[in-house]
């Protein structure tokens, strides 16, 4: 059988072999030309069954080759026959088929698609006719679901009888697809027929059936036999296959040896180009990738884009492009997909407002914190998403921005301004520089953004997110210190003790062995003034004095641990959907809840150890982390009235480094990799961007802009992909689930957090980080500049045959990739410098 590949069943007779690329002998193809120049051709045949079907073809044969009536009758006979198929069975039945008596007789099978050869003396059982309706067995199929809707079957028949003294060889294609009853092996519409029977001749016939099966999975060729109205067009059919036709030497190849199936396959339309040999890839997997990536791009040219030269025209356009989509945006949300996507993502975008509420804690001395964080993240990403061009677009805060808050609050500090007020008037003239920039369409100089920029910007991000989990990995041995003098021999030395100021002798609490755990009755020590527990000890005023009071070595080691195993588990999950074991329904779930089903092990892990390790801590109050001030900054009364003038001239930084920001990461999101269908939204993302920095500065909430690592974690979450695929065929990725919904619920999850804070104090900080770790080397992994950054360390004979490579000198290859790489570095130590306020503008 074929559908895209060729399958074979194997000798054993009770499976099907793996779909491979069938390879023919050329000589058979010559033969099958010759059968279709002197056979009986039919073309548009109206007919109704198979019976009536082989009538017409029996008698439609040319003068020359006409059959006497005794062959034609044995003939009509023979093919009208119940074939003999293989079924595709479920594990289920197989085992059930174990418990079959193993006396018990069985049919021999034949392959499908060949018919039955004549009864021979020596056969038992009489074979039935062809039934005109479906069996049981072609409806329960379940090959079926690989078969794509609307998919037509071809038949055919080859074989040796000994009646026939010459061959006979007929070409059908029916007027319209006919359900041939029990014919097919699977319930389908037959469109085309072709028959070859004749004397014995040594394997001839077979060869020849395979090349009539192979040419009808042809796309191109598929097209010649659909649209033929004469003998002569199929032959111009075949003499096109001929001319695409790569011959093996023999000697050169093991014939016997199956071809798996390419990663993927060239178009039809690359097929037909002057050159192919030199444009088409040769099934290399890494090769496809990369030269996908390679011509990826984004809709640069596109209408998005173009200046409209009238105020608004641009968000005007935007709107209308939107508009009609809105309503899509919510149903086609109704997936499971979707739920896997607002868990993860949810937790990625928790974990990052409590890592920047934290930095902006200790930035602003608590004037802005983790509960602004947590508030500030739900009210802004909702409204976004709601109002966006680009909903799959997740806010957050960022680090530059994270630099111009703590470099304004020290500005405010050493001059004695009040900070908020003077950040609400730097909020204020940023809106207004970006309804200016919207009004005068400034988003078109998007087009202008090339790979360089953007790969450059992707790379930097993606960087931080991983070094900022490490470095907070890295932290947890302050926290938690690790004992590098521990030696077991000293482990009688080693001791803490409550010292009680008010008592005159210290009071021994516990004996603790580092190296083991500590005995269950010194874990619950009595409450007796000589065994004081650590809080006990504390609340009743007294300090802690020992070698090993603040040693917790098993809480740094499992963290690391977690750490590492959150980041090898998603990685590996989300691997498994192109793994070998379980049906795809059940790997493709797997993959998708990857992150999830990774935190959900860990944290089950953490739970049956039962350590103290760091836990993720929510705010239960509805209250400023500072209490010396309120929800609402007042502009005028704390500052002089010179400062709401002068607070434009930062605002021109910020807005730069909001535009760039925000500008960017709406570039790397509409790239045509990504098959998006509504549109992108560049005046009205930045619209809404810049109306919310008077909501966040207004109540004192940190800004936001688009996160780059985070969104595209959100739509790697939502790739759609072919849900039926011939065998050997890979998935098709068909796009991203295009919506609002997962946004909505994952900023309004966001929003009930704080009530939340009981369940979600059980997830473990570095799980969290893992999956940080995981997002970052994701999102560096889906840039080119990865793929060049390897062929820096390849030989030029390991090379993978990459698209650029074909066309680019390696040494130009390596001065772009160098280049790109000095100015990555160059931004990672701008950033890291009191210098970082400019870093918008050397972006």
């Amino acid at each position: 059988r074929w559908i895209k590949f060729e399958e074979k069943v194997e000798d054993g007779g009770e499976r099907w072999s793996t779909p491979h690329v069938p390879a023919l002998p050329l000589h058979s193809l010559f033969q099958l030309r010759t059968c279709l120049q002197k056979g009986t051709m039919l073309l548009d045949l109206d007919a109704t069954s198979f019976k009536e079907i082989i009538d017409k073809a029996l008698s439609g044969q040319p003068e020359e080759a006409e059959l006497q009536p005794a062959p034609r009758e044995r003939l009509a006979a023979l093919l009208l026959l119940q074939p003999q198929h293989q079924p595709t069975k479920s594990l289920l039945q197989l085992f059930a088929e174990l418990g079959l008596s193993p006396c018990r007789g069985r049919k021999p099978s034949s392959p499908p698609r060949h018919p039955p050869t004549a009864s021979s003396p020596g056969q038992s059982e009489p074979r039935t006719q062809i039934s005109e309706t479906p069996l049981k067995e072609q409806l329960r199929n379940r090959f079926k679901k690989k078969v794509l809707p609307g998919t037509e079957a071809a038949h055919v028949a080859v074989g040796e009888v000994e009646f026939l003294e010459k061959p006979f060889a007929a070409f059908i294609r029916l007027r319209r697809g006919v359900s041939l009853g029990s014919l097919a092996e699977v319930s389908l519409p037959s469109r085309f027929l072709f028959i070859l029977l004749g004397p014995p001749k040594v394997k001839a016939y077979h060869e020849v059936g395979r090349a009539m099966a192979t040419l009808l999975t042809d796309e191109l060729f598929q097209r010649v036999a659909r649209q033929a109205e004469h003998r002569e067009d199929l032959i111009a059919g075949i003499e096109a296959f001929l001319d695409e036709l790569i011959v093996l030497p023999p000697g050169k190849w093991d014939p016997s040896a199956r071809i798996p199936p390419p990663s993927r396959l060239p178009s039809p339309r690359r097929r037909t180009a002057v050159d192919p040999l030199d444009q088409q890839p040769h099934g290399n997997g890494a090769m496809t990738a990369a030269g996908d990536r390679a011509s990826a791009g984004h809709p640069r040219s596109g209408e998005e884009l173009e200046r409209t030269g009238r105020l608004f025209g641009g968000l005007l356009r935007d709107i209308r492009r939107k508009a009609p989509w809105y309503g899509s945006d919510f149903s086609d949300a109704l997936h499971l997909q979707c739920l896997s996507a607002v868990l993860y993502i949810y937790l990625a975008t928790v974990t990052n407002a409590i890592t920047f509420g934290g930095m902006l804690g200790d930035a602003t001395a608590n004037m802005q914190g983790v509960l602004e964080s947590f508030l500030g993240t739900a009210f802004a990403g909702f409204i976004f998403c709601l109002f966006s061009g680009q909903p799959l677009t997740i806010l957050s805060s960022t680090g530059p921005v994270l630099v111009f808050e703590r470099l304004l609050f020290s500005f405010s500090q050493d001059h004695s301004l009040d900070y908020l007020e003077f950040r609400l008037w730097i909020g204020l003239w940023v809106a207004f520089f970006g309804v200016v920039l919207v009004a005068t369409d400034a988003s078109h100089l998007v087009r202008y953004f090339t790979r360089f920029t953007e790969e450059g910007f992707c790379a930097l991000i993606s960087l931080i997110f991983i070094y900022d989990s490490l470095k907070k990995m890295l932290s947890l041995a302050d926290a938690f210190p690790i004992n590098w003098q521990y030696r077991l021999d000293n482990v009688t030395s080693y001791s803490c003790t409550c010292n009680l100021r008010r008592l005159f002798n210290p009071i021994l609490t516990c004996l603790t062995t580092l190296y083991h755990p500590p005995l269950p009755s010194i874990q619950s020590p009595p409450t007796s003034p000589a065994g004081l527990s650590r809080t006990q000890c504390l609340d009743q005023g007294g300090h802690l004095l020992g070698t090993s009071c603040q040693y917790v070595p098993d809480v740094t080691l499992i963290s690391f641990l977690f750490f590492g195993g959150t980041f090898l588990l998603c990685t590996a999950l989300k691997r498994f959907k192109s793994s070998r074991y379980f049906p795809v329904g059940v790997r493709k779930l797997v993959s998708d809840f990857a992150v999830i089903l990774a935190i959900l092990s860990s944290c089950a892990a953490d739970a049956v150890l039962g350590l103290e390790t760091p836990k993720l801590l929510v705010p239960s109050e509805l209250k400023p982390t500072n209490p010396a001030r309120g929800w609402i900054i007042f502009p005028f009364g704390a500052n002089p009235w010179w400062v709401c003038l002068v607070s434009a001239v930062p605002a021109v930084l910020v807005t730069i480094l909001i535009f760039m920001d925000q500008q960017i990461t709406a570039v790397i999101l509409n790239r045509r990799e990504y098959k998006l269908q509504k549109g992108a939204g560049f005046h009205l993302d930045l619209l809404c961007v810049s109306l919310l920095m008077v909501v966040t500065s207004v109540t004192g909430l940190p800004w936001y802009v688009s996160a780059t690592v985070i969104s595209l974690a959100h739509m790697e979450s939502l790739r759609k992909e072919s849900a039926t695929s011939a065998p050997g065929e890979h998935p098709e990725f068909l796009g991203i689930r295009e919506q609002r919904l997962t946004g909505l619920a994952v900023f309004i999850l966001m929003g009930v957090s704080v009530f939340m804070a009981p369940v979600l104090k059980h997830i473990p900080m570095p799980v969290l980080y893992g999956v940080f770790l995981h997002m970052g080397v994701t999102a560096l992994n889906s840039i080119q500049l990865m793929d060049r950054v390897r062929l820096l360390l390849m030989p030029a004979k390991h090379q993978p045959d990459l698209a650029y490579l074909r066309h680019v000198p390696l040494r130009r290859v390596h001065l772009f990739t160098g280049i790109q790489l000095l100015c990555l570095a160059l931004l990672w130590l701008l950033k890291s410098t009191v210098a970082a306020i400019i870093f918008p503008v050397m972006v």
